[in-house]
């Protein structure tokens, strides 16, 4: 390197010191931004470039019709410590940083249009100059484009899933606000961003609650309907995670409303998507149902405006809609699309998005009973969440595999595995399924014989449930309370048929067809138990016979086999 850096003119070192701000690949649009000064024309870059490639001190990367440029990092390094002047260094750093803002200006909306990782692939290197940049003006550069550049980034690293610099960056860029840098919608959109960052990588924290409740407390003043649609949608999630449902059903509706006077297909889908797994998980299936396949039907794949939730909500609505369908009764289309879903969020190679429908598709395989499918996309949503520090995933997958240890009889080391997942999860708090991790740890505690732990943890789940209003698990919940009035050594049988005439009364309000065949079984299994042979056929017998989805499954195996036997006896 010595021996080829002597043989440089004067101009050529300059303008190889110059090249070497660049981090990765460069275009030659970039390089005569930043590099032409007044001392350096833009013709004399031209040249310099061609002979810095002709003697191998640049690297040239053909990419489509283009070609960018790239030191290599020896050389790089090189340049950067032969480089000694402290106002060339400056200069360049704000000329390199105010390119890659524009950059972002000009790019952003077309981030999260981006659907795969090979049309991503482009805009890889320019991300890596916005990253020097930012570092260049947090550490003593400017810090007005620093900020600038934070507010333009922050959507881009949530569409790239990169969740720790978008917090890390939103962080460092409100603080300089405290030095009167910066605008009140600038703010709005970085504390949002930083909610958003947060509460998918440390659950509910306080902070991501402030930050959240920040960014809507500026849209509410100052900013649009878009502004405001932005911040909503994370505010429903944020509710959602941290248990407090009845209060996301709320901005849901407040969502539904902004979104209803944009009159926009994304802020549509938004807001379908977000009204469909709060009106879901509220029990209230046929509304959600509609909500949900509203958000489903064709438009934009990707926008600015849902990226601000970190993650694609229309695979959220896919993989909510799957679970809708199989409590309505219909395994087999539930099924088909959980595939679909799971197929399209591989296809966008989104690690956050993938995560959550990893997380439903595998609460949805619990519950028909397929163990083999929950265990696969459980390793698969382990091996996605660890690499990008979802925490709060990370939790709920450890707490499936210790439901999955039960199912397979090994209740003890289960029990522990949900205790110590479900600790985890409260700590977040990410409460969004602890209900269905609690019903799991129940039985475990059944089958291990601590009754007494398990009914007082039924009880305490039924009365969270009827106050936070995850109201779609109350006919299990009861169903469950049920089987541990029957199963516990002081056991009742009137408390038992109460609690599975509730769970099915309640079923059936909700139209909730899955839940209402398991406390059908239960009950009918009663009545034979007790010699009433007919009456558990007249019960049962009617169900049946509407049974035209999910016949391999779990359930309904065991409703048509008991129902063989009752007409056998």
């Amino acid at each position: 390197m010595d021996w080829s850096y002597q043989l440089l003119s004067p101009m050529e070192r300059t303008v190889f010191h110059r090249l070497a701000v660049f981090v990765g690949h460069f275009t030659i649009e970039a390089a005569l931004a930043v590099v032409t000064s007044p001392t350096v024309d833009s013709t004399l870059v031209f040249g310099i470039i061609d002979s810095l490639v002709a003697k191998s001190m640049v690297a040239t990367i053909p990419v489509g019709a283009a070609m960018r440029y790239r030191l290599l990092d020896t050389t790089r390094a090189y340049a950067v410590t032969a480089t000694s002047d402290e106002t060339e260094r400056s200069d360049l750093a704000a000329r390199h940083a105010t390119y890659y803002l524009g950059w972002l200006e000009e790019t952003g909306a077309e981030w999260p249009t981006l659907a795969s990782a090979a049309q991503r692939a482009l805009h890889l290197a320019g991300l890596a100059n916005v990253r020097a940049a930012l570092e260049s003006c947090f550490s003593g550069g400017d810090i007005e484009i620093g900020v600038r550049l934070a507010v333009a980034a922050a959507p881009v690293f949530l569409s790239m899933s990169l969740l720790t610099e978008c917090h890390r960056w939103s962080e460092r860029a409100l603080l300089a606000f405290d030095r009167g840098v910066g605008h009140e919608r600038d703010k709005m959109h970085l504390h949002a961003a930083l909610g958003v960052s947060l509460m998918f990588t440390r659950g509910g924290k306080d902070a991501a609650r402030v930050a959240l409740k920040r960014s809507f407390a500026i849209a509410e003043e100052c900013g649009a309907p878009l502004d405001q649609l932005q911040v909503l949608g994370p505010l429903q999630m944020f509710h959602l995670r941290t248990g407090e449902f009845k209060a996301a059903l709320n901005y849901a509706k407040r969502c539904s409303t902004v979104a209803g006077a944009l009159q926009d297909t994304v802020s549509g889908t938004l807001a379908h998507s977000l009204m469909g797994i709060s009106l879901h998980l509220g029990g209230q299936l046929d509304a959600a149902r509609a909500e949900l396949e509203a958000a489903l039907q064709p438009g934009p794949r990707f926008s600015r405006t849902t990226i601000y939730l970190g993650f694609d909500c229309r695979i959220l609505a896919g993989a909510i809609v799957a679970r809708n369908l199989w409590l309505q009764g219909f395994a087999d289309q539930a099924a088909e699309r959980v595939r679909l879903t799971i197929e399209e969020a591989v296809n966008k190679d989104h690690p956050l998005t993938l995560s959550i429908a990893l997380v439903w598709a595998a609460s949805l395989m619990l519950w028909t009973g397929n163990l083999e499918g929950a265990d696969q996309y459980t390793d698969w949503l382990l091996s996605r969440a660890e690499p990008h520090s979802l925490g709060p995933y990370l939790a709920v997958a450890r707490g499936f595999k210790g439901e999955l240890a039960i199912r397979h009889g090994h209740a003890t080391s289960g029990v522990e595995s949900l205790k110590a997942a479900l600790e985890e999860l409260h700590a977040a708090p990410y409460e969004l399924l602890t209900t269905p991790l609690n019903i799991a740890l129940v039985q475990g505690l059944a089958a291990t014989n601590r009754f007494a732990e398990a009914v007082s943890l039924i009880q305490t789940t039924i009365e969270l449930v009827e106050s936070r209003g995850d109201l779609c698990y109350m006919p299990e919940l009861l169903r469950v309370k049920g089987n541990l009035f029957l199963t516990r050594p002081q056991s009742s049988a009137e408390e038992a048929e109460l609690c599975f005439r509730s769970s099915l009364e309640l079923s059936q309000r909700q139209n909730a067809f899955a839940w209402e065949l398991r406390a059908t079984t239960e009950l009918a299994r009663l009545f034979a138990g007790r010699g009433e042979t007919d009456r558990a056929h007249a019960l049962l017998g009617p169900l049946c016979s509407q049974l035209v989805e999910g016949l391999g499954t779990v359930d309904v195996r065991a409703a048509i086999d008991l129902l063989a036997t009752l007409r056998s006896t």
